[in-house]
């Protein structure tokens, strides 16, 4: 490598680096992301949803909701300053259930892939960790839905590029994505829709490193980035140098949503949808959504077991 081109590597991986820092700053002083959470959103009691319980249901703790998070990624579930302590939007959705149900909230960290069998077992009461309803997963788990799955179009905030809305809208841009995802699948079909009636392919571009994607859009080197809609309008809302010029559902052609899950058949998943619809009703999830800019994502009722994508190859 010569040296101009390491000497250009270098600057890249600086600027990047520096991007990241002052992006933690901002996400501290625009989000709480403090392990304090007695300012959570709460609620009142809904005794409906209390009656909802099937009678035989037991709780995995007596008096509390024992919920199953997955600290992934902000906003949907991160951990706090302290680096114990899990904050996001899922985690606060978690207490209002739990406020709505009588019960004290129990939230426990775990791996995404041990959820299933934890539920499964009644380790858990019930997981809220970004979950989307799927046939195969409805054999095994009952769903409360809570938000849309949605997928973010994101550009340079003074890119020209101001509204994606069908395949058309991307030929010919360069297009930032994740490998063996959702996402790449879909744009990978806008493609091949495009192409065949004419119009110029895409540029598919992949990054396993986060600032190296940012950059990259930054530089002008990528036009437009497709992924998940809550972590990148996050990072839009806390750096403001990207904006949101489409969606779409992380399901296209079909709608995804996502949802509380909790064991088949154990009696407390219409609860859980009756105390949702009464938050959507009062407002508080709403302050929920807002909180952690996902207003996009909302869904203007819960569902029980509602349709999900179906199996591969169906």
């Amino acid at each position: 490598m010569a040296f101009f081109d390491r000497a250009k590597l270098l600057l890249a991986g600086a600027v990047a680096i520096a991007t990241l820092g002052t992006a933690s700053v901002q996400a501290q002083e625009k989000f709480d992301l403090s392990p304090d959470t007695s300012n959570r959103v709460r609620t009142e009691r809904n005794e409906a949803a209390i009656k909802a319980i099937a009678p035989d249901f037991k709780f995995v703790n007596p008096g509390k909701f024992t919920v199953a998070v997955n600290p992934w990624d902000p906003p949907i579930a991160t951990y706090a300053s302290d680096s114990k302590t899990v904050v996001g939007a899922d985690p606060d959705l978690a207490s209002l259930i739990a406020d709505s149900l009588g019960l004290e909230l129990d939230l426990v960290a775990v791996a995404w892939a041990d959820w299933p069998l934890g539920v499964a077992s009644g380790k858990y009461d019930a997981v809220i960790s970004n979950v989307t309803v799927t046939e195969e997963r409805k054999e095994k788990f009952d769903f409360s839905t809570y938000r849309r799955d949605v997928l973010g179009f994101f550009v340079k905030s003074d890119s020209p590029i101001t509204s994606i809305k069908e395949p058309k809208d991307v030929a010919g841009l360069k297009v930032i994505t994740g490998a063996g995802t959702n996402q790449e699948k879909i744009i990978l079909e806008w493609d091949r829709q495009n192409v065949a009636v004419g119009l110029k392919p895409i540029e598919v571009q992949y990054y396993d490193d986060r600032a190296a994607g940012d950059l990259a859009l930054q530089s002008g080197r990528a036009d437009v980035e497709f992924n998940p809609n809550a972590t990148r309008a996050y990072a839009a809302s806390i750096r403001n140098d990207t904006k949101v010029v489409g969606i779409a559902s992380g399901g296209w052609p079909l709608t995804a949503e996502i949802a509380v899950t909790t064991r088949k058949g154990g009696g407390l998943a219409d609860a859980i949808t009756l105390a949702i619809n009464d938050l959507i009703k009062n407002g508080k999830y709403g302050e929920v959504l807002k909180r952690w800019s996902l207003t996009d994502e909302a869904v203007d009722a819960s569902q029980t077991n509602p349709p999900g994508l179906p199996k591969s190859g169906s």
